[in-house]
């Protein structure tokens, strides 16, 4: 693969990629790296997009879904992200150009994000995890294409060189009282013209373990009998075993690499810490305007629907009347993603820190730092919310600080102590909560909160959870607009007073 603007080129190697031989199979076993240009704009789309897709299968996997939520859930973020590019969005749908465009973003994201997730062992584990999933669950999708006749992965088999001898129908014919025993995981048993129309595979008993184990195949003499639609999980082996095998190369590679590919080296190494979310500032708050501003005189009110780190910045800042920086950079862009003019900004840090200092000294000492986020001083840039990502990646704090996660930064117990002060749910919603900070899901932790303190808001009309759990300001925006919808209100209804707030939240008695 070959980058716009990079030193030198890779070795030319052979690529059917967009080919008329690859047209019927969009999945690729990934066997050999392609033979393409990428500018530095793609490479970092195709990557971010591939990312997006493995982030969302941990998501759906951390959060037991299965069945038909997790098809509908994965095949809405492949077809988002894996589908088409910015530079494909004028060839037509279905087109053969655009069958190799999607081939294209396929096979050059897999190996961008394969050299940028060699670098560790917990790296090259959760790229392993992640990408033989995403093999297994489009290639049960290509066995299915044909009500189960296989013919879409012998054409993968033989575009992919993977060689399984077929059983005789004369063998077949003989074995069929013990073929007929073969279930499937939901139990269904195979009738004797199933098993007539079916493709059957000899192969050897240890290369075939899973399926034995859960009875899904038959043995006899050292081999395993498996039907054509079983032959995934055998196929799904290899693809494990030979990708791992490349990322532990790729490893002792990497360093060169990325000595020699300057211009990419930045985010290769940086990838598995890249916000792939929308950004945030004044111009992005999601229509939290109008009605629904955030303003310095109903900032209270609006901190029930702020996420936990937010939530205590606001409650440490009402305490200390103080912020430390790196807390006030954290918690100021927040403010100003979720809407928050410049003006009521500087409002409420006067009124918070002036109870503890004179208004002279906040002017002296404060003015000019929130006025630089909003782009009115120094080089003049509007600067962006943090996302989650950064935060977790961020500072940790120290004593007297309230920035950072308290997912990633808070021990067990001090987390367990706020979330039964805050009566976050339950306490087996809060032990959940824990369970996932302990293995370092904080992002799904995060996500878990919103499912406890907003109930039922996949089923709230129009409400976009997008980014839930990824952003402070998605999460924000989420549950604003979940309290508003579940109380009734409507645009034209809410009061606009500045001192009145749209929400009215049901909060615990003190």
């Amino acid at each position: 693969m070959n980058i716009a603007g990079a030193p030198r080129s890779t070795p030319k190697i052979k690529s059917e990629v967009g080919g008329a031989s690859r047209q019927e199979v969009t999945l690729n076993f990934y066997a050999e790296p392609p033979n393409f240009e990428l500018s530095l704009d793609e490479f970092e789309e195709f990557a971010l997009a591939r990312l997006k897709v493995l982030r969302k299968i941990e998501e759906l996997k951390t959060r037991n879904i299965v069945g038909d939520a997790l098809r509908k859930a994965l095949d809405k973020t492949i077809q988002e992200n894996l589908s088409h590019t910015t530079s494909s969005a004028d060839i037509k749908p279905h087109s053969k150009a655009a069958k190799a465009a999607k081939q294209k973003v396929d096979i050059a994201s897999h190996f961008i994000l394969r050299a940028a997730y060699c670098k560790t062992e917990d790296l090259r584990r959760w790229f392993l995890t992640q990408e033989a999933f995403l093999f297994k669950y489009q290639l049960e999708k290509v066995a299915d294409a044909d009500h189960g006749q296989g013919k879409g992965l012998q054409a993968f088999l033989q575009q992919n060189k993977l060689h399984f001898d077929p059983v005789a129908d004369e063998e077949k014919k003989r074995l069929t009282p013990f073929l007929l025993s073969i279930s499937s995981k939901d139990q269904k048993v195979p009738s004797a013209t199933d098993v007539a129309n079916t493709t059957y595979f000899k192969i050897p008993f240890q290369d075939a373990v899973d399926l034995i184990a859960t009875r899904q195949c038959f043995v006899r003499g050292g081999f395993a009998y498996v039907p054509m639609r079983k032959i995934v999980t055998i196929i799904t082996a290899k693809f494990r075993i030979a990708l791992s095998k490349s990322l532990a190369q790729a490893s002792r590679v990497f360093s060169t690499v990325a000595a020699d590919y300057a211009p990419v080296a930045p985010l290769l190494n940086s990838m598995n810490s890249q916000y792939t979310g929308k950004d945030y500032d004044d111009d992005a708050a999601q229509g939290l305007g109008g009605e629904y501003a955030l303003t310095s005189a109903n900032i209270d009110e609006y901190s029930k629907s702020m996420p936990l780190c937010m939530n205590m910045l606001h409650q440490g800042l009402k305490d200390d009347h103080k912020l430390k920086h790196h807390g006030r950079l954290q918690y100021g862009l927040f403010l100003k993603g979720a809407g928050m003019t410049m003006e009521e900004s500087l409002v409420f840090f006067q009124r918070e820190f002036t109870r503890i200092m004179t208004a002279e000294k906040f002017q002296k000492d404060y003015t000019y730092n929130i006025r630089h986020m909003y782009g009115k001083e120094g080089k003049r840039t509007s600067y962006s919310a943090y996302n989650c990502m950064k935060i977790i990646m961020g500072t940790p704090p120290n004593s007297g600080d309230h920035h950072g996660c308290p997912y990633r930064h808070y021990d067990d117990d001090h987390l367990s102590a706020v979330l039964g002060k805050l009566q976050i749910g339950s306490a087996s919603d809060r032990n959940e909560i824990v369970n996932l900070k302990k293995k370092k899901h904080f992002n799904l932790a995060c996500q878990k909160h919103f499912e406890v303190t907003h109930p039922s808001a996949a089923a709230v009309k129009d409400l976009n959870l997008a980014g839930v759990g990824d952003h402070p300001n998605a999460w924000y925006a989420a549950s604003v607009a979940y309290r508003a919808s579940k109380n009734g209100d409507e645009k034209k209804d809410v009061d606009t007073s500045p001192s009145k707030s749209p929400m009215k939240i049901n909060t615990p008695e003190k």
